[in-house]
């Protein structure tokens, strides 16, 4: 049931203002509830943030879990901004939206008045995000293979709820099942289209597991498909939580595990854009970052992200410039009570470690950041391009070919991007994207194809060649000839096989080159 406003009804002045002060002097008494290390914590954030200090918090609230987590009481949830989670397909109707599988946005709205709670959530100054995916239940794009119900059952979400940002959460198989993820591509760049027809915008967040290393070769390959698909990318948003064996360790350092997934991802980015023929600076990727982990007690029971872990992540998102940080989740944000001791306890109501209740909102809250839909990024418009739009006439190396063999140090433009062979290989595409531990890829990125480059220009290594080859004459092993004024020496007997000018030169090719490209790895 949707919410209209009686036209009657006289809304009282300034309700913003009213509202938001109460939000303030609540932060107020957290502030002085946690104590010196929380404070500090605060202050910090507060002291150093500067004109590229803009991170976003943003929590996640567990929509459908009982008791129901009352967001829209400022005593309650001091946050400004909230992630409701998750959307997920509808048990009975596969490409129809609902809330955690229990409700329909319409049955949410009566059963749970959730509508109503959005409401006075804005009126206290404060805005949603929606989150579709999470790891249990069946994934809207992945259980509707309908593009067209697809593309209309965000559209019902984003017009529903007023949306101008949406996160999809991407987990377990979801992952790496390729047909879905062309499929919300298409659904996403479809309803971001209409909504910038309508002078209006829809900032997209995809959510994905990640390790120390980052990001697995599928979660890459979700964020690529996105970005190919025309989606305007507003960020990449890892869960730095649940590591397991991936840690290394029986007592993990849960702030050092997320710094450094946050490092390997920044990494990861940056290669990936650059094999997308788009180059960001370092601070340009890092503002397209979030962190989210799961606070208190892990999934896995050596794992536990502390209060002081918060004021540690929170402190590196400033010096960083992370674009996001958010936590799962709000309802958890409390000692855990009664019989349960703060040892290993796994609750969805209370975080299993020593705090006092809203500790890690508070720590979050103090983070400079911008309300939803108004972060300012710019939209990277990825080029469509194909191996014909690579010029060699403008490329300052070979172009790469899939039936070439290139052995390490060969440099290569490929799609507007340079890369250079690590080991030698034939016929891996160097835009694919594999930069994982457990699925290498044989090219590193070098940089993208400046605007005024130019072909390579070849050095020749003999000076006493001057016999222009002749389609008619037989040549012998060891003949030399010039083509294109380049020296060649024959291979073999033949007779009509031109020199190639497809470089690398082949080994089935009867002409060595008695010259050297750029590009081409020094030997000897």
């Amino acid at each position: 049931m949707e919410v209209v406003a009686d036209p009657d009804w006289d809304e009282p002045e300034e309700p913003v203002m009213r509202l938001s002060w109460l939000r303030v002097g609540f932060l107020i008494v957290i502030v002085i509830a946690l104590g010196g290390a929380g404070t500090a914590g605060v202050m910090h954030l507060q002291d150093t943030a500067g004109p590229t200090a803009k991170s976003w918090a943003v929590p996640y609230v567990d929509v459908t879990l009982t008791p129901t987590f009352e967001f829209q009481d400022p005593e309650v949830n001091p946050a400004n901004d909230i992630a409701l989670a998750f959307v997920v397909a509808d048990p009975e109707d596969s490409c129809a939206p609902s809330w955690g599988g229990y409700y329909s946005p319409d049955e949410a709205g009566a059963t749970l008045e959730l509508d109503r709670r959005i409401s006075q959530l804005r009126a206290n100054g404060g805005d949603v995000m929606l989150s579709v995916g999470g790891l249990t239940n069946a994934e809207l794009a992945v259980a509707c293979t309908d593009q067209g119900r697809l593309t209309d059952a965000y559209r019902q979400l984003v017009d529903r709820y007023e949306l101008t940002s949406l996160d999809l959460d991407i987990e377990g198989t979801a992952v790496a099942d390729q047909p879905s993820l062309e499929r919300r591509a298409l659904a996403l760049k479809t309803i971001q289209d209409e909504r910038e027809a309508a002078g209006a915008e829809l900032e997209i967040w995809l959510t994905l597991p990640v390790a120390p290393t980052g990001l697995t070769a599928e979660g890459l390959g979700v964020v690529q498909t996105t970005l190919a698909g025309g989606v305007a990318l507003s960020g990449v948003n890892i869960m730095t939580m649940d590591y397991g064996s991936a840690s290394g360790s029986t007592t993990p350092d849960m702030l050092d595990l997320a710094e450094q997934a946050l490092e390997a991802t920044h990494r990861q980015l940056t290669d990936l854009y650059l094999r997308l023929g788009v180059q960001l600076t370092s601070r340009e990727i890092w503002s397209r970052l979030g962190a989210t982990p799961m606070i208190g007690q892990n999934d896995v029971d050596a794992e536990r992200f502390t209060v002081e872990d918060a004021s540690g992540l929170a402190t590196y998102a400033i010096d960083k410039g992370l674009g996001r940080v958010s936590m799962w989740s709000l309802n958890r944000d409390a000692p855990c009570r009664g019989t349960f001791t703060n040892v290993v306890v796994h609750s969805n109501t209370c975080s299993g470690v020593d705090q006092e209740t809203l500790a890690f909102t508070s720590v979050f809250m103090g983070l400079p950041g911008e309300a939803v839909g108004t972060s300012g990024r710019e939209a990277v418009t990825i080029p469509t391009r194909t191996a014909a739009e690579d010029d060699p006439s403008t490329s300052p190396y070979p172009v790469w070919r899939y039936t070439a063999q290139y052995v390490r140090g060969y440099k290569v433009v490929w799609r507007g991007v340079v890369y250079e062979a690590k080991w030698t290989n034939q016929g891996v595409d160097p835009s694919t994207v594999t930069s994982s531990s457990d699925s290498p890829t044989p090219w590193s990125v070098v940089g993208p194809v400046g605007p005024s480059e130019s072909a390579p220009q070849p050095s020749s290594t003999v000076t006493d060649v001057t016999e222009t080859w002749n389609t008619e004459k037989v040549y012998a092993r060891k003949d030399r000839v010039l083509f294109e004024n380049l020296p060649y020496e024959a291979r073999w007997s033949s007779k009509g096989e031109a020199p190639s000018t497809e470089y690398p030169i082949g080994p089935d090719e009867p002409w060595q080159p008695l010259f050297v490209i750029p590009g081409e790895p020094l030997t000897g």
